[in-house]
């Protein structure tokens, strides 16, 4: 027994250094946030300090993508690595199984500490403790900006008195103090901002006052465009209708109306203002704490934003807007040089890397790729192309079913009509590198039609990789865009 004993005394200051050298994981993620919303990634006018000294010391993905652009579908990519047809959760009121691998459960299974606060919208109507967090703090639907009620990890339910972003912060900050040094964490702070109906603190609500904001110039160039965005402008999800509430009379088509979409973007980026503040508090403790160095921070939004682009408020479509997110990962033994990653990065890669950076086990299936590789040495083998997956909602009938390739250059689109008939919807094709606002469509163009060709067979292909056939692709019917309907719940 001596020699057994003698090797274990050993081992334990191997073990307690392997336990030490694993990072924690502070997981901000955001809601509906825009790139260019942020500092760091060419606001004009939105400071974000904070979020963009997070850039300054570590990785910039400049081109960052969701790969479904809707709230609980992305958010369950990011959680599973899977695209939606795989994980399940292709709309917004649909449960993330509770059977099926996530990264915080696979941590949580390597020994990490795991919690969740904030909004995490899988179960509309579910606010009880998920599996694999220690420590879940939510609460149903939406959340409000002001007075939410919580479910305090299944024991009680209370309403916290105070804007979102701060009582959210303040939990999170509290179980963080609870945390032993010998043990790794791993915490989830889930932001309701800069999710609609935006309100911002009172201390920022008149903080853009003095800012002119038009409408996109692509509002107004929609002839070579599908039918359907035109038919959409006067819809829940169209410049000219109730702009989260920001517009009471509706639709409004009158050149003098786009005050209240200026007043929209100035909400919108008023809530923003507050998250760049909580990030300050939680950069702010683990500096305190020391634990800064060894702490995985990762700040990036689950789907973009349209903000008038082609006419359209809301997300869901395969336009740049809707696609693109933000994501920025501070960790030295990442990187110690500050870097910005060029190359088309998506939701379903964040499980496999992070996974990887804490030495944890890798989940059993994954659509995505760990972008460590990538980051330290570069990956020659990175992806050129991916595709891009949404389907028709009959609660939201503004927005056709999507299939999607976007490559590094190019983007097509089509919209499947859900029975195998032909397309009702005119596709899409643009030269990204040429055209990035996308304001030429080319599919009409007779000396593309072989790129058209090319970027169907890659989408087909890309899709079968996922196990999702072109021939037995389900979706539903698309029923077509309605008109704006007064009763509708935004989501």
């Amino acid at each position: 027994m001596r020699p057994i004993l003698a090797l274990l005394l050993a081992l334990c200051p191997l073990l307690s250094a392997l336990s030490a050298s694993r990072p924690n994981v502070l997981f901000i993620l955001c809601d509906d946030l825009r790139p260019d919303a942020l500092g760091c990634y060419g606001s004009k006018h939105v400071k974000t300090p904070h979020i963009d000294r997070l850039a300054s010391e570590g990785v910039r993905f400049a081109n960052t993508f969701c790969t479904t652009s809707l709230c609980s579908p992305s958010r369950a990519s990011i959680l599973s690595g899977l695209y939606a047809h795989a994980h399940g959760v292709t709309n917004n009121f649909t449960e993330y199984p509770a059977s099926m691998p996530s990264f915080p459960g696979l941590l949580h299974d390597a020994g990490y500490a795991t919690a969740y606060f904030g909004k995490y919208h899988m179960g509309e109507d579910n606010d009880e403790p998920r599996p694999g967090f220690d420590t879940f703090v939510t609460h149903k639907g939406q959340g409000k900006y002001f007075d939410t009620e919580w479910n305090l990890n299944g024991k009680k339910r209370e309403v916290i008195k105070g804007y979102y972003t701060t009582v959210v912060t303040d939990l999170a900050l509290d179980w963080l103090k609870q945390q032993s040094a010998d043990k790794p964490w791993c915490a989830f702070i889930g932001h309701k901002a800069p999710h609609s109906f935006y309100t911002p603190e009172p201390k920022y609500e008149h903080a853009f006052d003095d800012v002119r904001v038009p409408y996109p110039a692509t509002a107004f160039q929609l002839d070579d465009k599908p039918a359907w965005l035109k038919q959409r402008l006067h819809t829940w999800h169209g410049i000219y209708g109730p702009l989260f509430e920001w517009r009471k009379t509706f639709p409004d088509d009158r050149p003098e109306a786009v005050k209240d979409f200026e007043n929209m973007v100035h909400g919108y980026w008023g809530t923003v203002l507050s998250v760049d503040d909580s990030v300050a508090r939680m950069r702010a403790w683990l500096e305190e704490t020391k634990q800064l160095d060894n702490t995985l921070i990762v700040f990036m939004g689950d789907n973009g934003l349209l903000e008038g682009e082609h006419g359209m408020v809301d997300k869901r479509t395969a336009h740049e807007a809707s696609l693109r997110i933000p994501l920025i990962v501070r960790y030295p033994q990442l990187t110690q040089t500050p870097k910005v990653i060029p190359q088309q990065v998506l939701t379903v890669d964040m499980a496999a890397s992070l996974l990887e950076l804490c030495g944890a086990p890798a989940l059993p299936k994954t659509h995505g790729k760990s972008w460590v590789k990538l980051v330290q040495n570069g990956d020659p083998d990175w992806r050129t192309g991916w595709f891009y997956h949404y389907n028709y909602e009959k609660q939201f009938p503004y927005t056709p079913n999507v299939r999607a390739l976007r490559t590094d250059r190019w983007k097509y689109i089509h919209y499947p009509h859900g029975d195998g008939s032909p397309d009702k919807h005119m596709s899409e094709l643009y030269d990204l590198k040429n055209d990035p606002g996308e304001t030429k469509n080319l599919i009409n163009k007779p000396e593309l039609a072989s790129k058209e060709t090319e970027l169907q067979a890659e989408l087909a292909k890309l899709m079968q990789a996922t196990g999702l056939n072109t021939d037995t692709d389900k979706m539903p019917l698309d029923e077509g865009v309605k008109s704006a309907l007064p009763d509708a719940k935004l989501r």
